[in-house]
């Protein structure tokens, strides 16, 4: 049987993040400009589209974008979840850092759920809610 040792929870750090990654690009892609448009600075959105087009390719794959970053955050989660009881080194000064990155990545996954639920509210359900 492998025990999960301090190396291990390197990976346990690396997932949250990406998932991180992941979720944002669905801020970008969705919430930020119902944001904008919430606000009435549509000239400002059509600025920010102007200057980065990519905005609009992120909008035509919505779908897939919210896929592939839902299965990133469930992937970090199943790891995080599989290291939850993971030993941390005998040193003292090892344990502690080892604690600090559990709760440095336990605090990026539940942020990236979060911002997968903001940009999931606002690309599928904002327009059944406010229209």
């Amino acid at each position: 049987m492998k025990v999960k040792t301090f190396e291990s929870n390197k990976k346990l750090f690396l997932l949250p993040t990406i998932s991180l990654l992941a979720s944002t690009g669905t801020l970008f892609c969705c919430a930020l400009p119902a944001l904008f448009v919430a606000l009435g600075a549509g000239a400002a959105l059509a600025g920010l589209v102007s200057t980065a087009p990519w905005l609009i390719a992120l909008s035509k794959y919505k779908v897939t974008l919210f896929t592939l970053s839902a299965i990133s955050i469930a992937i970090a989660g199943i790891m995080q979840w599989r290291a939850r009881n993971a030993p941390c080194p005998a040193d003292p000064q090892k344990a502690k850092a080892c604690a600090r990155a559990r709760y440095f990545s336990a605090w990026i996954f539940g942020l990236s759920i979060i911002t997968w639920s903001v940009g999931f509210f606002f690309a599928f359900l904002a327009v059944h809610v406010f229209y």
